[in-house]
């Protein structure tokens, strides 16, 4: 039975149309007879008692150059859709925020959003791995300077990053010179201003900072290697790094099935989990990607696998 699937995405004309995952959701589910619709966080409201959504049908075309076509703009109820997709990029800010509130209001009026926006208010993209430390490497969360150079002292070789950074913005690397350490801390740290994140620098990043998706409870088999490239320590492809679809390592597989049916449960449809070494560095729940890299490179084609969960789920 064909379903309205409502996409919370930023502007469409900002897709990278050849590996963008939201775009690869919206053309599986299209070609599966589903309907499909599209607003901006801004056009969620409440109003009336109720939260509504201002969207447009959306069409997906195959041309590059005019890939969708939007129809009449209306005010629905978010209960009207069989599913809302939460797939707004971040960065997670105050109006990310006040969007996850009226969703949950959506939520105890009846409808179904994925991933639940409770859950994605509970899920830091990089605290969250607190709550599984065994499965982490060592980790620091500080403002203070002293506890960094402390950390440092004990480990040596160190990365530095923000709470809220995105695609590899804001990550540095501190050797065991402890070249600028308290430089980088307090620029990053605005004077103890804001909080960071120190992690053991990881060698293993050299094969890769490995994304592995895990959907409905369920791990993808293969997971996106973004490997650094030339001097670069940073893997993500934002930062240049190079994707490389790859079978999970054993080690991988038991981190990603003992989390896979935890993060379902709480409400997290689809998650990308960050590994490096087999160690879990980040747990991304926003707006998980790299199905269009994986599927290219590999006989598994993530959006249909995304679709088939998704289909399941809503029954």
């Amino acid at each position: 039975m064909p379903m309205d699937l409502l996409f919370i995405a930023d502007p469409l004309e900002s897709f990278k149309i050849q590996k963008d995952s939201t775009l690869a959701m919206m053309r599986a589910a299209q070609a599966a007879g589903h309907r499909l619709w599209y607003t901006q966080s801004h056009g969620i409201v409440w109003k009336d008692n109720a939260v509504l959504a201002d969207c447009a049908p959306l069409i997906i075309k195959p041309s590059s150059t005019s890939w969708y076509e939007l129809g009449k703009l209306e005010a629905r109820t978010l209960q009207h859709f069989s599913a809302v997709l939460m797939r707004k990029d971040p960065p997670f800010d105050i109006e990310y925020l006040n969007t996850t509130w009226l969703l949950s209001a959506a939520v105890r009026q009846g409808a179904r959003v994925l991933n639940d926006p409770s859950a994605i208010r509970e899920h830091s993209e990089k605290l969250s791995i607190t709550e599984f430390a065994d499965l982490t490497p060592p980790t620091l969360v500080t403002r203070e300077l002293a506890e960094v150079e402390a950390f440092h002292s004990v480990h040596q070789d160190i990365v530095i990053k923000p709470l809220d950074g995105m695609g590899g913005m804001g990550v540095f690397r501190v050797g065991s010179d402890g070249l600028n350490l308290a430089s980088i801390v307090e620029t990053l740290g605005e004077n103890g201003a804001r909080t960071l994140m120190i992690q053991r620098f990881l060698p293993e990043i050299a094969q890769g900072d490995k994304r592995v998706l895990l959907i409905a409870g369920e791990v993808v088999p293969y997971a996106l290697a973004r490997i650094p490239q030339g001097s670069e320590i940073r893997g993500n492809l934002a930062a240049g790094g190079k994707g490389l679809a790859m079978p999970l390592t054993q080690k991988e597989k038991e981190v990603a099935a003992y989390l896979a049916p935890r993060l379902w449960q709480k409400g997290l449809f689809l998650v990308g989990l960050d590994l490096i070494g087999g160690y879990l560095t980040e747990i991304n729940v926003t707006s998980p990607t790299c199905f269009v890299e994986i599927t290219e490179q590999t006989d598994c084609d993530v959006a249909q696998i995304w679709l088939r969960a998704l289909e399941k789920a809503l029954k």
